[in-house]
């Protein structure tokens, strides 16, 4: 991979991984390997989430395509090999999250993907792509789901934020772009046809009644966590990259190299 030709995204956009596309196998035990270390990576790497989870869930039988696709991923390395995130020290500490999902993305069983990303202040801290567990019948439950999966990471992280003795002035905010998932989250009539998923209906519901959590609508231009659910362009993958502070660290590197 040494003289690869460097790509500006980590999956390609015109085509979907399956796990029956009907190529020969490859190697597993090196991919297996490869993807291991990607997810050690991706803890400080949010650009990488949603390539490390997908190529994820072929490790059991890994095809030449799986393997080009990862290879891709790597390609992608070389041209960001020092992007690194961000921190900043002069922030408010201040809980906030964005969450998106990506309706039936899966085309082997048409589940959902879900996304999302912790701030404190203006730092990233935590964040998650993870495949649904059950089939969505909307976009709006596939939305509401990832806003449930979000809000318990998200009380959480406060949580162990007291116990560290920093304490928030306000409520966490969430930020998700379906206006029918955020409608959910603040009206208190249970619609008949949302009941199949009653449980994380209460939970977000009572967090938001007692609050301990706004649920806000967000545009999708502004959506950070879409970076985490699906492929994206070339352009709007160097955009949500660059709002997420995940930047070029080449120059502050080389500052302390004698050249």
């Amino acid at each position: 991979m040494g003289d690869a030709k460097e790509v500006a995204t980590p999956l390609a956009t015109g085509h979907s991984l399956s796990v029956h596309d009907k190529q020969s196998p490859t190697n597993a035990t090196e991919f297996r390997s490869l993807i291991g270390a990607l997810q050690y990576l991706n803890i400080t790497r949010p650009d990488l989430g949603f390539a490390v989870n997908k190529l994820s869930q072929f490790m059991h039988k890994p095809t030449t395509t799986h393997w080009t696709a990862a290879k891709r991923l790597l390609r992608y390395l070389k041209g960001t090999l020092f992007h690194g995130l961000h921190l900043r020290c002069d922030t408010r500490p201040m809980l906030h999250a964005y969450t998106d999902a990506d309706w039936a993305g899966n085309i082997d069983d048409r589940t959902s993907t879900s996304g999302f990303v912790i701030y404190i202040g203006a730092n990233p801290i935590s964040w998650s792509s993870r495949k649904q567990q059950s089939v969505a019948w909307s976009s709006t439950e596939a939305e509401y789901r990832a806003i449930a999966m979000a809000s318990a990471e998200l009380i959480w992280v406060k949580s162990l934020l007291q116990e560290l003795g920093i304490h928030m002035d306000t409520a966490p905010s969430l930020y998700c772009d379906n206006i029918g998932a955020t409608y959910v989250c603040a009206n208190p009539i249970f619609h008949s046809r949302m009941k199949h998923i009653e449980i994380d209906y209460h939970f977000v519901r009572e967090l938001v009644k007692a609050s301990k959590m706004r649920v806000s609508h967000i545009s999708t231009h502004d959506q950070l966590a879409d970076i985490l659910t699906k492929p994206l362009s070339r352009l709007r993958t160097i955009q949500l990259r660059d709002k997420m502070d995940v930047s070029d660290g080449t120059s502050i590197l080389r500052g302390r190299v004698k050249i």
